[in-house]
């Protein structure tokens, strides 16, 4: 199971991607484009791969979940899809304008990007609440959980 490995840098480097964005709009250089167009691009990547790996990750998990826990990680899966391609569209929207040299559309893309951080981040909660709510990821998390329930029931 790779998801939960890629997922992080999927989350962590639109963050650091729109921070580098947000510089490049203070200080408008072509060094700073490039590394920010650099990230970007990188980081679309990265979101591409963390969906690919959750769709295959969660084929794995999705019958040892609840009714609640399956709905959750279709609505994360969903969620993943939109935001590979909308990233992967920013990306390439970034590019563009970097490559161009047009500074409109590379403030459009962080404009985006910032939209789609947003996105990421709260993909990395639902994540958050597959795997220490329902249990996705962890092994025996059905004991463990009913473990503590005899644990609350003897206080």
């Amino acid at each position: 199971m790779i998801h939960p490995a890629v997922a992080h840098f999927a989350v962590s480097l639109p963050i650091i991607s729109l921070v580098l964005g947000l510089l490049y709009l203070f200080k408008p250089t072509e060094i700073m484009s490039k590394i920010s167009t650099r990230f970007i691009a990188f980081a679309a990547v990265f979101v591409v791969i963390a969906y690919f790996t959750g769709k295959e990750d969660g084929s794995e998990v999705y019958k040892f979940l609840s009714i609640e826990g399956k709905e959750l990680l279709k609505e994360h899966a969903q969620l993943g899809l939109y935001l590979a391609i909308s990233m992967t569209i920013v990306a390439l929207v970034k590019i563009f304008g970097c490559f161009k040299n047009i500074f409109k559309v590379e403030i459009f893309a962080v404009v985006l990007l910032a939209l789609i951080s947003a996105g990421i981040l709260s993909q990395g909660k639902i994540g958050g609440e597959l795997t220490y709510s329902y249990g996705a990821h962890v092994k025996d998390h059905a004991e463990g959980r009913a473990c503590l329930a005899e644990n609350s029931m003897d206080d």
